[in-house]
């Protein structure tokens, strides 16, 4: 029989990401179920905890830490109910792994983009709180980041990126154009979402973006490339991974 302790201990299986109870307080969050498999070959003990729909999740350790590993597939509502559950099954950090196309001339395919902070022109962020709300990082992860990435001496840019809800508009190469002219070094689809309810819900997240389209490059080629590997895209998704979990372990040893 189950006390009233372990009764109030009991967490629940996600509807979503099916996973109940787990260790991990850590987790990276790419995009695509098949970069999952991917980070796991960093992790040691690496198993697979869930697959539904595009919520791919494997728990592993690196250097001693547990880390959870989950695919949020593609644009806000996906990466929101992500988010949403992992906090309800206790973790309580988490870093984007994700890729994005460079808006300013200059960013080459396999360089790192670090948001410091996101434009929402995506619609899963507006239906937590209005606009005037910042899409930002937690400061202290975004801190180790760049501490991280500069020890590594991988190519990055650190800037604000714009997230958004299609690449098929009639009007992309104007949006593109708008938003380049403001500064805004990179466009991707979750980082916003994941910025506002990770403020809202008071957990520690930030993002790192590699670069798969050049600003000058075509949009759907350079996805295909990076879809294929063999290229710099592919070196990217390396550094991000190597960059995410090198931060995790500089986190955790602050503590």
């Amino acid at each position: 029989m189950i006390n009233e302790r372990e009764k109030s201990m009991h967490v629940e299986v996600q509807p979503h990401i099916r996973i109940g109870e787990i260790e991990a307080k850590y987790a990276l969050l790419p995009g695509d179920p098949g970069r999952v498999e991917r980070v796991a070959r960093y992790l040691d003990d690496p198993r697979e905890v869930a697959y539904n729909r595009e919520y791919r999740s494997v728990l592993g350790r690196y250097r001693g830490i547990p880390v959870l590993v989950i695919s949020t597939g593609i644009g806000g509502p996906s990466v929101g109910i992500a988010v949403e559950e992992l906090r309800r099954i206790g973790v309580t950090t988490m870093i984007r792994i994700g890729s994005c196309g460079a808006l300013q001339p200059g960013i080459r395919l396999g360089d790192l983009v670090i948001a410091n902070g996101a434009v929402r022109n995506d619609g899963t962020s507006d239906t937590y709180i209005e606009r005037g709300y910042p899409a930002v990082p937690n400061a202290d992860l975004l801190m180790t980041l760049l501490k991280t990435v500069k020890g590594l001496g991988f190519p990055y840019v650190c800037g604000l990126v714009r997230s958004h809800d299609s690449f098929y508009t009639d009007r992309e190469e104007e949006i593109d154009r708008f938003w380049e002219v403001k500064g805004i070094v990179a466009s991707d689809m979750e980082t916003a979402a994941l910025f506002v309810i990770g403020g809202l819900r008071k957990l520690r997240v930030a993002s790192i973006l590699n670069v798969v389209v050049e600003a000058e490059g075509e949009l759907e080629r350079g996805i295909n490339q990076y879809v294929e590997e063999g290229n710099m895209s592919a070196t990217g998704e390396e550094r991000e991974i190597e960059l995410a979990l090198k931060t995790i372990f500089a986190d955790a040893n602050q503590k």
